[in-house]
């Protein structure tokens, strides 16, 4: 009986006037243009908005992390936490903790564009920067490393600025989020070092974000018309299309510049290098300007010095002393 009900409907089928036939067609692709719109529509509504350092609304899913790698040594233990909240873009989250009871504070170091991951790797490295009890988090910002290697060729860092810019500064404040949920981690008093493009992006995520108290920053970039059209980093072959005033506005927002002067973190310093080539005088002398009080600007003639200073003190013996002196919690140090 089933079998000639079907066939009867089969029947009926190809019996309808053809127009009634072009009729359910033209239905059945207007319904499929309108779904096809409407995914697009959602699509857009849910696009990451790069362009406001402080939007973690919208093109964002809910956080994933996984351990990937534990290792344990006479003074610290090394993590490397894989965690995601953008599809296809997973994030290589190192946390090196001294060995210590309680929570203790926190230090990022975002080091500029194409740099990588491998002085996390350096037990000389990790010993120095959770010496005093400080637990060191590293990681690199968007379109670096292993985290441009899904991109067409023509796309890197520069070209993408307004996407590698603000999507890292979402990546700091969702980074915070994550640490502050694990309870080991003092995430109220961060301290954030930032070197070249990811001392940008340290000063735009301080902008928004409070927890980071302690800010030092060492040759940032900036300054996006000057910077765009004088740097050596821009391929001359390119840099007609970072001048046009489309490209301009996009990454308007994401200039330091907008934000330095009202940055109200409790401790910040801003080191720049003279003969350091890849921001130009005019953009130095402009972000230079920019610094709240003279007394937070520290220039160096050459690397030389630099490297002198940081001989006396260490990386990372500035940003320690200033958290020291806001009093952060008690740490016990138990180191086995």
């Amino acid at each position: 009986m089933r079998f000639y009900s079907i066939q009867l409907i089969l029947l009926v089928l190809l019996a309808l006037p053809s127009h009634a036939r072009a009729q359910q067609d033209a239905d059945a692709n207007h319904k499929k243009a309108n779904s096809q719109s409407d995914a697009k529509t959602i699509l857009a509504q849910s696009a990451e908005n790069w362009g406001a350092p402080d939007d973690l609304k919208t093109g964002l899913q809910p956080a994933a992390f996984a351990i990937v790698q534990r290792d344990e040594q006479a003074d610290f233990v090394r993590e490397m936490v894989r965690v995601q909240w953008r599809i296809g873009d997973p994030i290589d989250l190192w946390i090196i903790r001294p060995k210590a009871t309680g929570k203790v504070p926190v230090v990022l170091y975002l080091y500029s564009y194409s740099d990588v991951n491998d002085r996390f790797h350096d037990n000389g490295w990790c010993k120095r920067a959770t010496a005093d009890g400080f637990a060191a988090v590293g990681f690199v910002s968007a379109l670096t490393d292993y985290r441009f290697k899904n991109r067409p060729m023509k796309q890197w860092f520069v070209s993408e600025l307004r996407e590698s810019l603000g999507s890292s500064v979402h990546d700091v404040q969702l980074i915070l989020n994550y640490l502050a949920d694990r309870g080991d981690l003092d995430t109220d008093h961060v301290g954030m070092f930032g070197m070249g493009s990811g001392a940008t992006i340290a000063i735009l995520a301080a902008h928004v974000d409070s927890r980071i108290r302690t800010l030092d920053l060492l040759d940032p970039w900036g300054d996006w018309p000057d910077w765009l059209e004088f740097s050596p980093v821009v391929p001359n072959s390119e840099r007609a299309n970072y001048l046009a005033p489309k490209f301009l506005k996009s990454v308007a927002t994401l200039d330091p510049l907008a934000y330095l002067p009202s940055l109200k973190t409790h401790s910040l310093r801003l080191q720049q290098t003279l003969s350091e080539p890849v921001t130009p005088k005019i953009a130095k002398e402009k972000i230079a300007a920019a610094v709240p009080d003279s007394s937070q600007l520290v220039k160096y003639t050459n690397a030389e010095d630099l490297l002198r200073a940081w001989k006396t003190t260490g990386l990372s013996g500035w940003i320690k002393q200033q958290m020291r002196s806001q009093k952060p919690k008690e740490v016990a140090i138990t180191v086995e």
